[in-house]
């Protein structure tokens, strides 16, 4: 056989055997049938003008009684308690420019959101508020003691008495539950390229996530995608098995295309399919 056709083989050979490789998902069977066809409320059921602010206990009572599952934040606090937070900074929520994990709990607690009455709160609060009733998507933030927060989220979830799952836009933190809690729903969050690229990530470390390629490591269930043109590589892993969740709507319009949507600002039917 000439060598230019070897050559070609095992092109071809590479190029079918490689993408499923890297790119599947892991197994997921029945693993989060409690959250497909379902509306979930990003970061609770909170008002567009933050009376209601969002990641806060009344937000998160107020989707659980509307009968919408959530997504939420964690992270952890200087001291290493676990708080429900969205950003790296307490800045555009609380108006103080300290990292979240600069700050001892009890400071946080003194803290207010969005210029109401409401505080950060603990992930057990925010699990006693929402006490099994509706399913949870939990992400992890990524920051500096990663384990650490993977390690006490884990606890709370192995001791809550509720569907969850748990994602992150951090592939590390996926395989961390790949492989200490494989029977967890996990997710993979991640977006276009380019909006890594406007965040200020390198051109190449943006290209990796947002094409998925660590999969190879973290095997998620489901891929949390940003809501619009998906590149070929997230089309593929979703026909290969991924459940296909989509964030954050704002109509309905995301149904028809994804197996769960994470929404705001609107008020849509608690299920639909």
């Amino acid at each position: 056989m000439a060598p230019v056709i070897i050559v070609l083989i095992v092109v071809a050979a590479v190029a079918i055997i490689l993408p499923p490789v890297i790119l599947a998902p892991g197994h997921v069977g029945k693993k989060g049938d409690a959250f497909r066809g379902r509306n979930i409320a990003h970061r609770g059921l909170f008002t567009p003008d933050q009376s209601i602010p969002e990641n806060s206990l009344p937000a998160f009572a107020r989707a659980a009684d509307a009968g919408y599952g959530v997504e939420l934040d964690v992270q952890l606090s200087r001291d290493g308690r676990v708080v429900v937070f969205h950003d790296d900074t307490l800045a555009r929520v609380c108006g103080d420019e300290r990292r979240v994990d600069e700050v001892d709990f009890d400071e946080l607690e003194t803290l207010r959101l969005c210029n109401t009455d409401e505080r950060i709160p603990l992930f057990s609060e925010v699990l006693d508020v929402i006490g099994g009733r509706v399913p949870i998507i939990v992400e992890l933030k990524n920051g500096h003691r990663n384990a650490e927060l993977c390690e006490k989220t884990l606890e709370y979830l192995k001791n809550y008495n509720g569907e969850t799952c748990i994602e992150s836009f951090n592939p590390m933190i996926v395989a961390w539950f790949s492989r200490h809690a494989p029977k967890i729903f996990r997710g993979q969050l991640a977006q276009p390229p380019r909006f890594y690229a406007e965040a200020g990530m390198n051109k190449a470390t943006g290209f990796i996530l947002g094409n998925l390629l660590f999969n190879v490591i973290a095997r998620p269930h489901f891929i949390s995608y940003r809501i619009g043109k998906k590149p070929a590589a997230v089309r593929f892993c979703e026909a290969l098995g991924a459940v296909k969740v989509a964030w954050t709507a704002h109509d309905d319009s995301a149904e028809a295309d994804f197996d769960v949507v994470i929404f705001e600002h609107y008020e849509p039917r608690q299920k639909y399919k």
